[in-house]
C-alpha cells in the first residue's frame, strides 16, 4: 500500500480521538507562505501558555484484536485496514516538520497481536524521533492498556504527554459495549505514570541531570451518549480520576453512530455535541471555579440543563446566595456570579481597592453585565423593593441571548 493511502486511512481513523484538542483546521497555504493545516491528519493543540501547536494526528494501525461496539476500528467492522512501519511514521513526522506543516505528533493505535507488541512499536517510534532524529517537537503518545510497566516507563522519557482512554464512564457501561475490556488495566497504567511523574520531580530537586518524565502530564477520554450514564455519573468519574491520578485533562467525546448494534443508540441520532459542551463547562467550573460535583449535579438534578450553562443553572437554583455585593464580597463568591470569569474576578478584587465599582466599570473590566446584573449589587445599583424570581431571570437571559443571535445572523446575511 502506498504511504499516501495509509496516511489517508489512518489519519481519518484517528479523528475520533478528541484528547489532543483537535480544531479541524482547513487553512491552505498561500503563495510565499509557510505551513498548511489542510494536509491529511493535521490538527491543533494548545499549550499552557496559549500557543497553538499543529500536530500530525495518526494511528499506527487500525487493526485491532478487540470488538468494541462503539469503535470504528473494531475487528468485526468491514473497513479498509492499514498499518505504518516504524520508520514510515518517523519519516512522515520529520518530513512534515521540515516543510513547516507540523510542530508535533499525536500517535495512537489499534491493538494488534497484544498490548506489549503494540506498545513496543510506539516506543520505537518516539525513541527514534528523539535519539536518532533529534526531534524536539511536541509528542503526545497513547498508552496501550495492559502494556508492561517497563515499556510505559521508557516511553514516558520521550513523550511530552501520555494519555489512555477510559472509553466508558463506568465499568458497567464498558462491560455492555466492550465485554473484553476492563477499567483495571487503565487505572494501573494511569497510577504508574502518575507515580513516575512525582518520582522524577522529586529526583530533579536533588540531581540536576534527571530526565523529564511526561512533562505535560497525562489525560484520559470518555465516550458520552453511547451508554445510559447520567451527567452526574460522568462528572463523578471525572472528579475521581482528576484527584486520584492527577490528570491534566479529562476529554468528553460525544458518541458518533458508526454502525448498527442493538446495544447502541439509534443510527439516526446526532452526536450529543451540546451535552458534550455542557460537560466541558462543568469540568471547567470544577477545576478553576471551586465548584464541587454535588453542587452542580445531584440526584434531584442528575442531568445538565441544555438551554443554559451549568454556572447559571446553579445560580438560579440558589437565589438565596444572591445578590452578591461586588464591592465587599470575597473572591470566591464573586467567582460564582454568572457572567464573571476568573480574570474578571481578579480584576474586580484589585480595582475596588481604589474606590467603589459601578456597572460601567464592570463592563470595562470584561464582565458580561447583561447576565451578571441579576446577581450583583454595585455602587450605582437601583433600589428594588422586590427582586425577580429565578424563572423571570432565566426567561430574560434566554430572550437576550436569542435576540443577540438573531441580530448577529441578520448582520452576517446583510454582509453576504
Amino acid at each position: 500500500m502506498e504511504i499516501t493511502e495509509k496516511l489517508n486511512i489512518l489519519a481519518d481513523a484517528a479523528k475520533y480521538d478528541v484528547s489532543c484538542a483537535s480544531s479541524g483546521g482547513t487553512r491552505k497555504n498561500t503563495k510565499g507562505g509557510l505551513g498548511n493545516s489542510h494536509i491529511s491528519g493535521i490538527c491543533h493543540s494548545y499549550t499552557e501558555d496559549g500557543r497553538c501547536v499543529s500536530l500530525l494526528k495518526i494511528l499506527l494501525t487500525n487493526h485491532c484484536i478487540y470488538d468494541c461496539a462503539f469503535c470504528v476500528s473494531r475487528r468485526s467492522n468491514d473497513i479498509k485496514r492499514a498499518a505504518f512501519k516504524v520508520q514510515e511514521v518517523v519519516d512522515l513526522t520529520i518530513n512534515f516538520y521540515r516543510r513547516n506543516y507540523i510542530e508535533g505528533l499525536f500517535l495512537s493505535s489499534g491493538i494488534f497481536k497484544d498490548a506489549d507488541y503494540t506498545m513496543e512499536r510506539l516506543l520505537r517510534i518516539v525513541k527514534k524521533l528523539r535519539t536518532e532524529e533529534r526531534f524536539n517537537g511536541y509528542i503526545h503518545l497513547k498508552t496501550i492498556p495492559g502494556a508492561s510497566e517497563a515499556l510505559i516507563r521508557e516511553a514516558g522519557l520521550y513523550a511530552d504527554r501520555m494519555s489512555i482512554n477510559l472509553e466508558m464512564p463506568t465499568e458497567q457501561g464498558l462491560r455492555l459495549l466492550a465485554p473484553e475490556k476492563s477499567h483495571a488495566p487503565v487505572k494501573h497504567s494511569l497510577q504508574l505514570v502518575s507515580q513516575s511523574i512525582a518520582q522524577f520531580k522529586e529526583e530533579r530537586k536533588l540531581l540536576r541531570h534527571v530526565p523529564r518524565f511526561v512533562p505535560a502530564g497525562q489525560s484520559t477520554q470518555m465516550v458520552v451518549g453511547a451508554t445510559p450514564e447520567t451527567d452526574m455519573d460522568i462528572m463523578h468519574t471525572a472528579h475521581h480520576y482528576y484527584k486520584t491520578y492527577n490528570l491534566k485533562r479529562v476529554y468528553y467525546a460525544g458518541y458518533i453512530p458508526i454502525s448498527y448494534d442493538s446495544r447502541l443508540p439509534a443510527m439516526g441520532t446526532q452526536p450529543p455535541l451540546l451535552r458534550e459542551n455542557r460537560l466541558y463547562q462543568t469540568d471547567w467550573l470544577m477545576r478553576f471555579y471551586g465548584f464541587e460535583v454535588h453542587e452542580l449535579l445531584n440526584p434531584l438534578h442528575p442531568h445538565l440543563d441544555v438551554e443554559i450553562d451549568p454556572k447559571l443553572s446553579w445560580a438560579l437554583r440558589h437565589m438565596e446566595q444572591f445578590p452578591v455585593d461586588i464591592n465587599t464580597a470575597d473572591y470566591r463568591l464573586i467567582l460564582r456570579v454568572p457572567g464573571i470569569g476568573v480574570g474578571s474576578a481578579k480584576k474586580i478584587v484589585q480595582a475596588r481597592k481604589f474606590g467603589s465599582l459601578r456597572f460601567d466599570q464592570l463592563k470595562q473590566i470584561g464582565v458580561a453585565v447583561n447576565r451578571a446584573r441579576h446577581f450583583i449589587r454595585c455602587a450605582d445599583s437601583p433600589f428594588s423593593i422586590g427582586d425577580p424570581t429565578a424563572n423571570v431571570i432565566r426567561a430574560q437571559i434566554l430572550a437576550s441571548t436569542t435576540s443577540k443571535y438573531i441580530e448577529k445572523s441578520v448582520l452576517q446575511l446583510s454582509l453576504f
